[in-house]
């Protein structure tokens, strides 16, 4: 079988959980050279041959040595996928000065700062692919989760400037917009309604594929993303939902 990424170099930011290792893991096995960041340090869980990093997007310190490193190690950057995300679970009256630096500052300042850094990397050698992770809740409001809301929309509108201003330099830029996939964060959104466990039963009704999403799922459409299959698209935003967002949100059954 041929390895669709063999010999890409690829940084995916977030990478140690959730939808970033599944990302990781799937480009790994498609051949990439896969260089990975978190905060803290290397996860025992990483597997052998995945490069990490320590490094917190928000920082532009941290991202300037993150390209050095990628400079000086490859020379190059073929993929970038801007996984990394964080969320409080608050208004916009309840959130703090400390929230909005913490919520903005790696969903929307990370991803902004990691474009800004590896653009010019990548036109560089004639092009490359950036990823960006947004999510249904940029384009349909979460109750209680205002800064992570308006952090995912600024990355969609993010991902179509890009595809705009460096086309002709043979940047592509498109975005990934999960609904409820199976990872912490999606836990702990659940473990704010008064009763979990009937707010996740009902959230699974509302999902016409009859299920959650996987990390892997989301995956599947990063690897399609990143592949030559999908050379003339850019300055798009995917949903993977499982159908949540196309549906009416009235109750089946009251019509």
């Amino acid at each position: 079988m041929t390895k669709k990424l063999k010999n890409k170099i690829t940084l995916v930011t977030g990478g140690s959980r959730g939808i970033g290792r599944a990302i990781v893991e799937r480009f790994k096995q498609d051949g990439a050279t896969v260089i990975t960041c978190g905060r803290g340090d290397r996860p025992d869980h990483l597997k052998p041959g995945i490069i990490w990093q320590q490094a917190d997007v928000s920082s532009n310190q941290d991202v300037q040595r993150l390209d050095q490193f990628i400079r000086g190690q490859y020379g190059e950057l073929d993929i970038l996928v801007n996984n990394a995300g964080v969320q409080v679970e608050k208004n916009v009256v309840d959130s703090t000065d400390h929230d909005w630096d913490y919520v903005i500052g790696v969903n929307a300042k990370g991803v902004f700062l990691c474009c800004r850094a590896f653009i010019p990397l990548m036109t560089k050698s004639g092009g490359g692919i950036i990823i960006n992770i947004g999510s249904i809740a940029g384009n349909h409001a979460d109750p209680g989760m205002a800064l992570y809301n308006g952090s995912k929309g600024f990355v969609h509108g993010l991902t179509r400037s890009i595809a705009v201003d460096y086309g002709a330099e043979g940047i592509r830029c498109n975005a990934i917009c999960p609904g409820w996939i199976m990872t912490g964060m999606a836990d702990a959104a659940f473990d704010l309604a008064d009763d979990p466990a009937a707010a996740k039963a009902d959230a699974l009704a509302r999902h016409p594929a009859g299920r959650f999403g996987q990390p892997e799922d989301v995956a599947a459409t990063a690897m399609w993303l990143a592949s030559d299959e999908s050379s003339f698209v850019t300055g798009q935003t995917f949903t993977v939902d499982g159908g949540l967002t196309a549906a009416s949100p009235l109750q089946p059954g009251l019509f």
